[in-house]
């Protein structure tokens, strides 16, 4: 069921999947929504509590004055006070999700129970000038937010078209066409925003975790997905063949990882 939960003025959405089960705060990637998780939460049936926020700017929650780490994690505490969660809950994050998790259990470790991080990585390069679009989101400076039919928007999208945002697409709230359920811009403030050195924040937290990583993933080479299984005590690692989308690309093999995971806690 969807609700929104309104911070200084600017709402946020989420989905509550419900369930007599644990909580699972999921948090998805750039570029999509809490939606993204409505698979996980049907596989994890009952034993689970699917929670997952439309991060800021995206999905149906308001845009945001920023998009840096700081601002996600706020709003992340902001809805467990929301939803009276105090004791420490499991919390999963694909790529910008996941570092916005681990930099969540790295600085409120009284939240978080365990860490589910999918496929996020612990380095984005930073250009000697300061922070610059990275390559592959340089695309979308050419991306437009609305127009005037579905087919029109998608088209415009490219090849995120029908991979990402096809089922995401809104309707504008007078009915004259529909918008993408994020603003290029925000996107590339989130892309340029992490940009930099995460390790000290990876390494913060000592609560069990699990680095689930695309093994053919551009995004986290092996040699970095080892590095941050071997130091970082208490973290296991499951690979599951496939890029860094494998929430979209290897739904399946994604729900057993975590499952395995959730289950073994």
């Amino acid at each position: 069921m969807r609700h929104t939960l309104t911070i200084d003025g600017r709402a946020l959405s989420y989905l509550d999947f419900g369930g007599p089960g644990r909580p699972l705060l999921a948090l998805h990637g750039g570029l999509s929504e809490g939606g993204a998780y409505t698979g996980l939460a049907a596989a994890l049936g009952d034993r689970w509590r699917v929670i997952a926020p439309d991060q800021r700017g995206h999905g149906d929650s308001d845009r945001a004055p920023h998009y840096r780490t700081e601002g996600y994690v706020a709003d992340a505490v902001a809805l467990l006070d929301h939803l009276g969660l105090d004791a420490p809950v499991v919390v999963l994050g694909f790529s910008l999700g996941g570092v916005n998790a681990y930099h969540l259990a790295a600085e409120h470790p009284d939240r978080v129970a365990a860490l589910i991080d999918v496929d996020a990585a612990v380095e984005f390069p930073l250009h000697d000038d300061g922070p610059a679009v990275p390559a592959d989101f340089r695309f979308l400076t050419e991306m437009r937010y609305t127009a005037a039919t579905r087919e029109e928007l998608l088209q415009a999208a490219g090849p995120i078209g029908s991979q990402f945002v096809a089922q995401a697409l809104r309707p504008l709230p007078d009915g004259d066409g529909w918008r993408l359920p994020f603003h290029p811009e925000d996107a590339i403030a989130s892309a340029t925003g992490v940009q930099g050195d995460h390790w000290d924040a990876w390494l913060a937290s000592t609560c069990p975790a699990v680095l689930v990583h695309g093994t053919r993933s551009a995004v986290l080479p092996q040699a970095t997905a080892d590095a941050m299984v071997a130091r970082r005590p208490g973290t296991s690692y499951i690979p599951v063949e496939g890029d860094h989308y494998i929430p979209f690309t290897a739904p399946d093999a994604f729900h057993a990882a975590v499952g395995k995971f959730l289950a073994d806690l």
